[in-house]
């Protein structure tokens, strides 16, 4: 099992929903074919819509402050796993996800190799696969995940973090408007933290894409709700050392993973442009802390 890291669109999730083996992804399909027809407004689909309401909707320049308070507000211990898990990504080469998954595994081989080198490097990590059934307002899906157990025995309890390679990809929607787009690409290209903090993001993202769609006049549908993205780190999960569903040794063909080398050189590229972004930022931070005590001396001899 594996999910596609590239968030499709809704035409593309109803031809899925029509062609998919997989319960969760059917269930999602017919109802975006429905949401779709009806207009998404009126109808069933309303039932299916996020019963938020519309009205008190944070600005977008209120949304984008937390999203910056969110990345740069982590304790060491998950700021010290990020920086470990962005090292280990950019190593991974297109060659090495071939030993990973002989058959078609849509990126999850990227995910099986990096809780590899997690572990080598002394982390218990492990893929995760969630599948949750669909219920009222929430369509079934499934996910697949990274998670690393700290254990923490001064304390004596486990801190479960979360990793997700690809974290932009989820709240990728149509017709964006330029604010909704703009708090999208300032989220981390990796996620690394405890759900509860995820939990944070989420619902800022959810109020940005209820911005967004409104500005459209379009309605919050039920695949970009607040519950439905719980759902793909909250749902029961198992936990994987080895690739599932293995079809074997000697299957392999370029074929089968040109979409997973095509996703780790965007991951790769979209992390090299985040380092850089932010050692631009620390030196333009590490300048205005020098110049500033300047200015105050300079001030200061002026006198009265």
């Amino acid at each position: 099992m594996g999910m596609d890291l590239r968030v499709v669109t809704a035409e593309e999730w109803s031809e899925r929903g029509r062609d998919s083996s997989y319960d969760g992804e059917r269930d999602l399909g017919l109802m975006v074919t429905d949401f779709i027809e009806t207009g998404g407004g009126s109808g069933g689909a309303d039932s299916y819509c996020s019963s938020d309401s519309d009205s008190g909707i944070p600005d977008p320049s209120f949304l984008s402050d937390k999203i910056q308070f969110l990345k740069y507000s982590m304790p060491p211990h998950e700021t010290e796993v990020l920086s470990a898990v962005r090292a280990l990504m950019l190593t991974i080469k297109e060659k090495d996800l071939h030993t990973v998954k002989s058959g078609t595994c849509n990126a999850s081989c990227i995910r099986f190799y990096l809780a590899k080198l997690l572990r080598l490097s002394g982390y218990d990590a492990a893929v995760c696969s969630a599948r949750w059934q669909g219920g009222g307002k929430v369509p079934g899906g499934d996910n697949e995940y990274i998670d690393i157990i700290l254990s923490d025995i001064d304390a004596g309890q486990d801190d479960r973090l979360i990793v997700d390679i690809d974290f932009r990809s989820h709240f990728e929607i149509a017709r964006a408007v330029d604010s909704y787009q703009r708090i999208m690409e300032s989220l981390l290209v990796v996620y690394v933290g405890t759900v509860t903090r995820l939990n944070k993001f989420l619902q800022v993202m959810v109020d940005a894409a209820k911005f967004s769609l409104k500005q459209n006049s379009m309605p919050l549908p039920p695949w970009r709700s607040l519950n439905y993205l719980q759902s793909k780190w909250h749902s029961s999960h198992k936990r994987h050392l080895g690739p599932i569903n293995q079809e074997g040794p000697g299957m392999f063909s370029p074929e089968m993973h040109r979409q997973c080398a095509e996703n780790l050189k965007r991951l790769q590229f979209a992390l090299h442009a985040e380092q850089e972004a932010e050692r631009f930022m620390k030196k333009k931070s590490g300048l205005s802390r020098r110049i500033k005590p300047e200015r105050m001396r300079i001030q200061g001899a002026r006198g009265p």
